[in-house]
């Protein structure tokens, strides 16, 4: 896809080389060996659209002051066919370049040809890409940090796509181990404690508190009577687990679609105990000697592997030792594998059975401890979990109303599940918001999530959307289409609010590039904002109605590719972008 940004610095570079070449060619510069050409954006517009550093850079090399080499430069420039009408030699030896009409004209020829796919590139393609996120125990009703999460990572899949990865959405479900031990015995006792009484039946000091657990003993009594009673409490507690999961994992399902949030697998923890993938896992880190027992049960190297990886990126040894780096359980002594030990025969499934090239995780920054600890043991497989598993930590959210903090949720009384987030905003503000920096705290106000103003900045971005298709239908009543991009006469629209525009246009491309490479999405919300902004400082500053046809068509192809770019980007972030408000 064209990336006209990238390839107005790209024709920048080429001239300044060609302009250098010919400058050595007659004479006038001496002849060195010039690594790159740096082009830039210059943050202030009065300094041109581009900008070259090269004759500072080269001043060293070629021996002469900056600004007499860019003077030779400039001199030697053949802007003609270039996109660039005009060049200046600015400051202590900068060479800066001005956009002609052919770049503009470009860049709108590029969103119309593109439509939807403006914005793509094929950075990533080839790549086969995992992004596993969510991922909360099914014990309870999803809270506030999966409601992050979900979007963070659900939109992150979204634009790895779009840069051309093959990507696959996971859930991981938790359906083993001591948090399941836990559920069902918090259900087993609200069910006896129906049956008997309250007093008659201890609560687990660490089981599940919440009115879920209630609502899940009461189900199955309905359903099932009293014939777990007098059961074998094993057997009850089997049954009572099997059941709550049953309920649970559907509403999972439900909520996080009413979130817009599909996956391609449901993978379970259960599946790698049953098929023996995790012994067979953890036999296969004995068998490179990074295991030992102790007090009966089955250590991992962790402290020796994670040295080895710190040595290896230069850490020095007193900083090692700091560090104070421990070994991990795999199997305890009663021959239960650990969670760990599962995560590690994971996560080799992902890498070693189903072969995907990079798999991301989106977790909670308090795994923090774990990330390390994790592509360890990966690279003690021989997996390169170093290069092959990224981590995206996300920090907490703090719920506000109106600016006042929310503490308590109307239906568990501990935390504001999804459920209940989704019943106080519309999806769509709730994806917008979470979409935030992954790696900042962010606060999130349920009172500036529904206001219908320019400060909730969803609306705005919203607003400006359904302003241009009220003005494109508008204009048709009037017989005034939408012209092609090829017969738009670019000398019409070459005012500062219309190029400011086109320019915030070009900027979508490298916006989804870097939302890729940086693994934050929130490039998209800002750039979004940024976009309405421009358009609606065009909007007040151009008039279109009443103004002649050629020009006022010009000016409603811009006002449509705006609308069309908009579109996309709201689209990559799972969130509609309505006709009319």
């Amino acid at each position: 896809m064209l990336h006209m940004i990238q390839k107005a610095k790209d024709q920048a570079a080429e001239l300044t080389r060609s302009a250098y070449r010919a400058a050595v060619s007659d004479g006038t510069l001496p002849e060195a060996e010039i690594a790159s050409v740096p082009v830039e954006i210059p943050k202030d517009t009065k300094n041109g659209d581009f900008t070259t550093t090269f004759a500072l850079a080269a001043s060293k090399a070629l021996r002469q002051p900056p600004r007499a080499i860019a003077q030779a430069l400039l001199e030697r420039l053949a802007l003609e066919g270039s996109y660039f009408d005009s060049a200046e030699i600015a400051g202590p030896g900068f060479l800066n370049f001005h956009l002609g009409q052919a770049w503009f004209g470009d860049v709108l020829s590029a969103v119309e040809s593109e439509g939807e796919q403006y914005g793509q590139n094929d950075e990533l393609a080839g790549r086969k890409i995992m992004v596993e996120f969510v991922s909360a125990n099914p014990t309870g009703p999803m809270h506030m940090g999966n409601a992050r999460g979900g979007v963070l990572g659900d939109t992150l899949a979204s634009v790895l796509s779009f840069c051309g990865a093959e990507v696959s959405r996971e859930f991981y479900v938790n359906d083993a181990g001591h948090q399941i031990e836990k559920f069902a015995q918090s259900i087993e006792a609200r069910y006896l404690q129906l049956i008997r009484g309250e007093d008659a039946v201890p609560f687990p000091e660490d089981g599940y508190q919440g009115e879920d657990i209630r609502d899940l003993a009461q189900a199955y009594r309905a359903a099932h009577g009293d014939a777990l009673a007098d059961a074998d409490a094993e057997a009850r507690r089997n049954t009572l687990a099997e059941f709550g999961l049953s309920v649970n994992l559907p509403k999972m399902k439900t909520d996080l679609a009413r979130y817009k949030i599909q996956y391609d697998t449901w993978f379970y923890e259960s599946s790698l105990h049953e098929s023996g993938y995790v012994a067979e896992t953890v036999d296969k880190l004995t068998d490179a000697d990074f295991t030992y027992e102790k007090d009966g049960a089955l250590w991992l190297k962790t402290a020796e592997i994670m040295a080895a990886n710190l040595r290896r990126e230069g850490k020095k040894e007193a900083d090692i030792e700091k560090l104070e780096l421990k070994d991990d359980v795999l199997r305890r002594a009663n021959g239960f594998y650990t969670y760990f030990a599962a995560d590690i025969a994971y996560h080799r499934n992902k890498l070693a059975v189903r072969g995907f090239d990079k798999v991301i995780n989106v977790w909670g920054a308090d795994h923090h401890g774990h990330v390390a600890r994790l592509k360890g043991a990966l690279d003690a497989l021989g997996l390169d979990g170093a290069n092959r598993l990224d981590i995206v930590l996300m920090q907490l959210v703090k719920l506000l109303r109106d600016g006042e903090a929310v503490r308590m949720s109307k239906r568990t009384g501990k935390a504001i599940s999804l459920c209940d987030l989704l019943d106080e905003v519309p999806v769509d503000a709730a994806r917008w918001f979470f979409n935030a920096k992954p790696d900042t705290q962010m606060e999130f106000d349920l009172g500036l999530a529904v206001r219908e103003d320019s400060e909730n900045p969803l609306y705005y971005v919203e607003y400006a959307h359904a302003r241009i298709c009220s003005l494109l239908r508008a204009m048709e009543a009037e017989g005034l289409h939408v012209p092609a991009a090829g017969d738009v006469d670019m000398a019409q629209v070459s005012g500062e609010a219309e190029q400011a525009l086109i320019k915030q246009l070009a900027q979508f491309c490298e916006i989804v590039r870097l939302s890729a490479r940086d693994y934050d999405p929130s490039f998209i919300n800002r750039y979004l904002q940024e976009l309405a902004a421009c358009f609606h400082r065009f909007y007040t500053a151009c008039r279109i109605k009443g103004e002649s046809t050629e020009l006022a068509q010009a000016r409603l192809k811009l006002a449509d590719c705006a609308r069309a770019v908009l579109r996309s980007g709201l689209k990559l972030l799972g969130v509609d972008a309505p006709e009319k408000m």
